[in-house]
């Protein structure tokens, strides 16, 4: 057996997430599916995903890896899955890994765009399915300002979705907002981090978008960051508008210690001796 990187591409529309759910269509149950039969396998082909995004949420650049009979042919499976598979998904590429590699563990950093309108966008009809919408004019100046304020490493329990069990703490490494440079002027905020919480993406951007349209302050943004619990006063944005772009991942030399200090459970002394690394 070896182990396969498989890139994926997917409109998430019309999916209830990437997760197999009874009776439910998603991502993982589509693949899952349809996989075993193209190759004509008896056993089921359980994939790792990098990032398992809601419903809803659209994805360019998702990874996940399977392990598969030495020597499929990756030219024939893929030209037989883009013949079954609805056009709303589609698996771009498959290249074999070492086994040391894991979509989830292994990756360094996750990368998400969340693309908005506002009063000054000219909505393109043809992208609405991927955009969302806020009220008033966006600040980008006011807006990067309060992203900058969020970076490093910190709890970022007042955007997450509580989890039995789950840690909170992350480390954003890039929060900035652009407007494109074409007629609808849609505005693009990246967000890039270690790993996400459940809806973590949509809280923040939701939070951002609050302070750009000067419907809250740069203070309260500061008291929400630095809550224990979730914010109640932060709006979930749409996930109509989320996009996972890209998935960074080592060298594979390092595959495996970054896959071992990934499943390490994050706690809150590690933020304690941040703060005291950085007196």
């Amino acid at each position: 057996m070896t182990r396969w990187r498989l890139n994926i591409a997917y409109d998430g529309a019309n999916f209830s997430g990437w997760a197999a759910q009874p009776d439910r269509r998603t991502v993982q149950g589509e693949l899952e599916k349809w996989i075993p039969r193209v190759l004509r396998l008896d056993e089921p082909t359980p994939l790792t995903v990098a990032g398992r995004t809601d419903a809803g949420v659209h994805a360019r650049g998702q990874v996940a890896h399977l392990d598969l009979p030495d020597d499929i042919d990756t030219s024939s499976m893929l030209r037989r899955l883009a013949r079954v598979l609805e056009p709303d998904v589609a698996v771009r590429s498959i290249r074999p890994v070492p086994d040391e590699f894991d979509a989830r563990f292994s990756a360094l950093w996750r990368r998400y765009v969340y693309r908005l309108w506002d009063e000054s966008s000219q909505p393109d009809p043809l992208t609405r399915f991927h955009v969302a919408t806020v009220r008033g004019n966006l600040d980008l100046e006011r807006l990067n300002a309060a992203g900058e304020s969020l970076l490093g490493l910190r709890d970022f329990a007042a955007f997450c979705k509580y989890r039995e069990g789950a840690t909170t703490i992350r480390t954003l490494l890039e929060c900035h907002a652009e407007r494109r440079n074409d007629p609808s002027r849609t505005v693009e905020v990246t967000v890039r981090a270690d790993a996400f919480c459940h809806s973590m993406v949509r809280s923040l951007v939701g939070a951002l978008t609050a302070v750009g349209a000067g419907r809250r302050s740069q203070e309260w943004l500061d008291e929400v960051a630095a809550s224990p619990t979730r914010a109640s006063s932060v709006f979930v944005m749409p996930a109509c508008g989320l996009t996972l772009e890209e998935v960074g991942y080592p060298a594979d030399k390092d595959l495996a210690r970054r896959a071992a200090q990934a499943r390490s459970r994050r706690s809150h002394d590690e933020l304690c001796d941040t703060c005291e690394e950085g007196r």
